[in-house]
């Protein structure tokens, strides 16, 4: 089986149909299992070209399996990707019908923001760190095309890693105006605290994660570019959320995002 063969085709049209549908689908990875990771990125990668022809466009990735005990529970030892496009991008104070994102799911993030492209193919961490604008808070939206998030690694790294949408905070912070491996994460629906978490849980530092993202970009012939958003990875555990539901997620030195799902 090849990595242009009829199979990845068809798995990643009934991903696409899950969505357009709203109609979560069974688990791939047994299809997957011959080709490993590789044929699931195929599949991914086959979905991001249809996607890119239909007319929408990239403003950045997603990092994703970034917790040591996600990993672990996964059978992995490193993160994977996801793309992200405009249309994923909640404005402020933007409501989230029910059904846009299948299951959701929302973590809260670190978001890096580039000014310059990272195209070499040894990125170092003065390079990313150079070429980063500014951050900011984060939260992402994650949802599953699979039935029950009954998921493996090669049933997420098929559908996108997870993505649904992202909300970004509305106060840039320059890298020298904050301390990413030691920022408090806090999370809450409607004043109860849903999630704790802090920068280290993210690959021991969000900049560990960009930094990866980075050099993996280039190795896959998708260099990051000036603009593009990076989602770092979760800061702590991912929550279940429901129509009517208001998440406030503050992030100690970042600021404030909140996220409102509309009842109806």
């Amino acid at each position: 089986m090849t990595m242009d063969s009829p199979v990845l085709h068809r798995l990643a049209t009934s991903l696409r149909d899950a969505a357009r549908e709203r109609k979560p689908i069974p688990p791939m990875r047994d299809e997957l299992a011959a080709m490993g990771v590789a044929g699931a990125y195929a599949v991914q990668d086959i979905n991001t070209c249809h996607a890119l022809d239909s007319g929408r466009r990239l403003t950045g990735r997603k990092i994703g399996l970034t917790s040591k005990s996600v990993q672990q529970q996964l059978g992995v030892d490193a993160p994977d990707f996801g793309m992200l496009f405009a249309d994923m991008e909640l404005a402020p104070d933007e409501e989230v019908a029910p059904g846009r994102v299948l299951q959701p799911k929302v973590e809260a993030e670190v978001a890096v923001v580039l000014e310059r492209e990272l195209d070499s193919e040894a990125v170092t961490l003065s390079q990313l760190v150079s070429a980063t604008a500014y951050v900011l808070p984060a939260v992402e939206i994650v949802g599953s095309r699979i039935r029950d998030w009954d998921i493996r690694l090669l049933d997420t790294v098929a559908d996108n890693a997870s993505s649904g949408l992202y909300a970004l905070g509305t106060q840039p912070r320059k890298l020298s105006e904050v301390d990413l491996r030691t920022c408090g994460m806090l999370m809450e629906r409607k004043g109860k605290v849903v999630s704790l978490g802090v920068g280290a849980a993210c690959l021991s530092h969000p900049l560990n994660a960009a930094l990866w993202l980075a050099r993996k970009m280039v190795e896959v012939g998708r260099p990051l570019q000036a603009g593009d958003v990076i989602m770092t990875g979760a800061l702590g555990p991912m929550v279940t959320v429901e129509p009517g539901d208001l998440i406030e997620t503050t992030i100690a030195g970042l600021g404030v995002v909140r996220t409102a799902f509309s009842a109806n």
